[in-house]
């Protein structure tokens, strides 16, 4: 399948994303979606997230976590330099 073609689908997928209204739709969507693995490891991801603004250290964060250091890495790097969704969504004093 060509780019253009996976940014359509992408798209297609935000569109789904901005229908949802309740955890409970949240929760049946990725469970259809998603293996549950995937869902565990968004899910510690953002809880990762969460760690480092917190102030947390990396050795602290995999600790808690067992996240690899590599995936570790990748959120630090999303939380200082990223797009701004773990600091609009994770950071805004919701527990995880």
């Amino acid at each position: 399948m060509n780019g253009k073609k996976i940014d359509e689908h992408i798209d297609e997928l935000y569109e789904i994303l901005l229908k949802l209204k309740t955890k409970a739709d949240c929760k049946a969507l990725l469970e259809d979606l998603c293996t549950f693995k995937e869902v565990e490891q968004m899910a510690l991801r953002a809880y990762a997230a969460k760690l480092f603004m917190e102030g947390k250290t990396y050795i602290e964060i995999i600790e808690e976590t067992k996240l690899s250091s590599a995936t570790i890495s990748r959120v630090s790097r999303a939380v200082t330099h990223g797009s701004g969704g773990y600091k609009t969504f994770v950071g805004d004093g919701n527990e995880l």
